[in-house]
């Protein structure tokens, strides 16, 4: 009842986190449901990889697009737009008569992803304006990503299994209309910045950029490093980054204002992201690989036997959440990384061929370290951001973040692929992995602010505009 009552209402942090879900749900729940689409719809092996991929892109192409879009038409109008877009594209994947319709649906699937979530950070902040609250509900908010990043192959698993593939698209759904109907509602609406035009050709450039690198990190774990589409798509990415940085110092309305990258809490926020969903979602990955190929577990058992990690997600964003306003960021997030690297430390410490016990505690601490830090990181992001700028810093908060999970799974795809033993690969990427969380950890006791008197600041009134 206390979290009740701090937070006023809990309607408007049920409907953000609906629509957060839906998205972070469909880039995992696709993977064990992709073999059986493939075969149904003949699809070709370039198609098979479209289907997910296509979806990855777009979404974490135009993030940075979709919170520039919010700051400048409101927060709370792109966030249902994105709803509509996802939710009106989740029924055309459910009824796809072909590979090419099923693709091009999970493009534009992809695209409304991209207007949901950088909205969620900012209809938080706006809706939860008193600083306890706001701790709190973006604790919610990561523990919802947990759960629907880690719960992704489990609910693929059982709805392949029993009701078809098509209910993998279908159950987004009741669920988009829910989370729209409630948006509407309950949340107020945000205030819009219509003065400052939209930088195109800056957005233009950091589409491209991110698309073609997380282009080239899921090409990276199937082809190799050294592959050359490989090795072009990354140089053409840092052309196209090269670009935007150069068009945002000559810009007079900047899409992303250099001062904000200087800002030490911001920046290192947002590295801070990309390092924790490296090592995370590469250990889901890899360990999805070696439960399924070496054990000979099922998708459904794969599923299960992740969960200890799913498990801790559950709870720990919410706690840390909680803690937030007595201890200050930095200690939780240092806290956490450290957790983490020790969880994987410890996958590494239990030999080549360990059994499966041994890895339970290595993923409960992977998996709580990780939720626990992800709180006090985006509270981060967020409060080094002017409230002109939230859209924005969440988008690029989630941008890095993402680019951390393609490049965990490809770094892993690539040495469990080209490693002379499966457990030394294996074993190697949960090394890198520790190293990250504790760089993670490192950069958390520079950039993460100390406990200030942002948190200890009188309840603020919320600004809806």
């Amino acid at each position: 009842m206390a979290f009740v009552s701090g937070m006023g209402s809990l309607v408007p942090l049920l409907a953000v986190c609906a629509g957060y879900f839906m998205v972070i749900l469909d880039v995992t729940v696709i993977n064990v449901a992709v073999p059986v689409i493939g075969r149904e719809l003949s699809a070709s092996l370039t198609g098979i990889q479209w289907i997910t991929d296509g979806y990855t892109l777009v979404f974490a192409g135009f993030l940075l697009s979709g919170g520039a879009l919010g700051d400048r038409l409101g927060n709370r109008r792109i966030f249902c737009t994105g709803v509509v877009v996802f939710t009106v594209s989740s029924a055309a994947c459910a009824f796809a008569p072909s590979a090419p319709f099923l693709v091009a649906a999970r493009v534009v699937e992809g695209l409304g992803a991209a207007l949901i979530v950088p909205g969620s950070l900012a209809l938080l902040q706006q809706a939860y304006p008193a600083t306890a609250a706001r701790s709190r509900a973006f604790g919610v908010w990561g523990s919802v990503a947990g759960i629907a990043a880690s719960a992704g192959p489990l609910l693929g698993g059982l709805l392949v299994s029993t009701v078809g593939w098509r209910w993998v698209f279908l159950i987004n759904l009741p669920v988009g209309v829910v989370c729209l109907v409630l948006t509407l509602r309950r949340v107020a609406p945000s205030a819009r910045l219509t003065t400052r035009p939209l930088d195109w050709p800056a957005q233009c450039a950091v589409v491209a950029a991110v698309a073609l690198l997380t282009a080239a990190l899921n090409e990276a774990g199937r082809r190799g490093w050294s592959d050359p589409a490989v090795l072009a798509g990354v140089g053409l990415s840092v052309l196209a980054a090269t670009a935007f940085v150069l068009r945002e110092r000559l810009a007079r309305f900047p899409a992303l204002p250099t001062s904000l990258l200087r800002s030490r809490a911001l920046g290192g926020g947002a590295v801070i992201g990309l390092l924790f969903n490296f090592g995370f979602y590469g250990m889901v990955f890899t360990a999805s690989l070696d439960f399924q190929h070496q054990r000979g577990y099922s998708a459904l058992v794969t599923g299960l036997a992740l969960f200890p990690a799913v498990a801790m997600t559950m709870f720990a964003s919410i706690l840390s959440g909680r803690l937030a306003r007595t201890t200050g960021d930095r200690p939780l997030v240092c806290t956490g990384m450290l957790l983490a690297a020790l969880g994987l430390a410890g996958w590494v410490a239990a030999g080549a061929e360990p059994a499966y016990p041994l890895l339970v505690v290595p993923m409960m601490a992977a998996g709580f370290g990780t939720s626990f830090a992800l709180t006090g990181s985006a509270s981060t992001v967020m409060g080094a951001a002017p409230p002109a700028y939230s859209g924005t810093a969440s988008a690029l908060f989630n941008t890095t973040r993402q680019l951390g999970s393609a490049t965990g799974v490809a770094l892993g795809g690539t040495l469990l692929a080209t490693a002379t033993d499966y457990g030394e690969g294996l074993r190697t990427s949960m090394a890198i992995g520790a190293l990250a969380y504790l760089t993670a950890a490192g950069l958390a006791w520079f950039c993460v602010p100390p406990k200030s008197r942002r948190h200890e600041a009188p309840d603020a009134e919320a600004h809806t505009g």
